[in-house]
């Protein structure tokens, strides 16, 4: 009977102890820890409101010229522009002022130094951060579609902050500097529409 016992009380005491084993290995399953990965995605602008842009450099000094040689009047709206050297002006008190162009400028012939941007089954003709579209025989002033590559930027951009992303603007378009073929570029990202 001694020897029953002693089998029955080792025999238990085998059965307790694997089932604690089998408890700790449970338990150290399921205290397994989980990361959860959070990643930032970007939001590109598109159309953004002109009070959202904060620019980086203070407010630029206008500088105004006595006489642009070479000018060729831009009708728009009623009102005369000027353009010469690829550059377009307002006149103001017998000065002329460089301005940027407004979408609609038409002129006759493209400056020289042009480059041909395809995109979206669009051929676009830029130079210095001007957008132009052939229209009959002329070539008019337009916003580009939001995706375009350009390979440079006008002298005169600047850059701005948009919910603390930075981008290039020029003309109210807006630029993020991208990789193309390990070539660097700008690609298009959105219009700064003026209130």
């Amino acid at each position: 009977m001694k020897a029953s016992i002693k089998t029955y009380v080792i025999s238990s005491l085998f059965l307790v102890a694997f089932a604690m084993t089998g408890t700790a290995q449970t338990s150290r399953r399921t205290t397994t820890k989980t990361t959860t990965t959070k990643t930032a995605v970007k939001k590109t602008p598109n159309r953004v409101s002109s009070r959202r842009v904060v620019y980086k450099t203070p407010k630029k000094k206008v500088v105004s010229v006595r006489s642009v040689p070479n000018k060729k009047v831009v009708k728009y709206q009623g009102q005369n522009y000027y353009y010469a050297n690829n550059r377009y002006y307002t006149s103001s008190r017998g000065r002329y002022i460089p301005i940027a162009p407004k979408i609609g400028f038409r002129i006759q012939t493209l400056p020289q130094g042009y480059a041909r941007v395809r995109y979206n089954n669009h051929i676009y003709f830029t130079i210095g951060g001007t957008f132009y579209n052939e229209v009959g025989n002329e070539y008019e002033v337009v916003e580009p579609e939001v995706g375009t590559i350009v390979y440079e930027l006008p002298n005169d951009y600047e850059k701005v902050v948009i919910d603390g992303q930075t981008y290039y603007e020029y003309a109210n378009i807006l630029y993020e500097k991208v990789q193309v073929d390990g070539t660097r570029a700008y690609e298009v990202v959105g219009i700064i529409d003026m209130e």
